[in-house]
């Protein structure tokens, strides 16, 4: 009933719902869960929300769109959203920025503004820089907690660099589908996907 009234129902406590018996108990709830969400966000049946504001929103809201089991946190700012909450919230896509338009121009009686030097321009800025590793529990809310405070600065630029071993057999297969996933996300001619040389035995087999 709290679900149908407020249409966000907390991770944590529908997990719990699962061990208490308040639903049907399950032997291992969170792997269940998190494969019916990752179905039902990708279907746009329900949506994925993480992180609550002060207005009443959330930082981030999935719906229609593929996620992986691991962004599934059993978190308190974690949310399954109703499709009729989902549907107004629904992230929309980074705006693009507008072209600044062409400033007023001078007055035969003004004279022409000088652009300022590299080194006004530059004053009082640092450039801030993050690396290190971030398990895959935890690449979801790095998205939404760390991510748009660094939108907050300018000429922000995002890296990745990510391995994973798989069967030789399977190589081709995973590196015809992971290139497939960039080039659906339109991001296939600036992220590279190469397979690298096979490991050898110390005996050279």
């Amino acid at each position: 009933p709290a679900f149908k009234e407020s249409g966000a129902w907390p991770l944590t406590s529908l997990r719990q719902s699962f061990l208490d018996g308040s639903l049907t108990r399950l032997s291992d709830p969170d792997a269940v869960l998190r494969r019916q969400i990752v179905d039902f966000v990708g279907r746009g049946d329900f949506a994925l929300a993480s992180g609550t504001k002060s207005s009443g929103g959330f930082d981030r809201v999935w719906r229609g769109e593929p996620i992986q089991p691991e962004e599934v946190a059993f978190e308190k700012d974690v949310f399954l959203l109703a499709k009729a909450k989902a549907e107004p919230l629904a992230t929309p896509p980074e705006p693009v920025p507008p072209t600044a338009p062409a400033g007023p121009q001078p007055t035969p009686d003004e004279p022409p503004a000088q652009p300022p030097t590299v080194a006004a321009k530059r004053k009082g800025v640092t450039t801030l820089r993050l690396g290190g590793t971030i398990p895959p529990e935890l690449w979801n809310r790095f998205g939404t907690k760390v991510l748009p405070k660094l939108r907050n600065g300018s000429d922000l630029r995002v890296h990745i660099e990510l391995t994973t071993s798989v069967d030789a057999e399977f190589a081709a297969n995973a590196l015809a589908e992971l290139r497939q996933a960039l080039d659906d996300l339109e991001i296939g001619a600036t992220v590279d996907v190469v397979q690298a040389a096979p490991h050898r035995n110390e005996d050279g087999g």
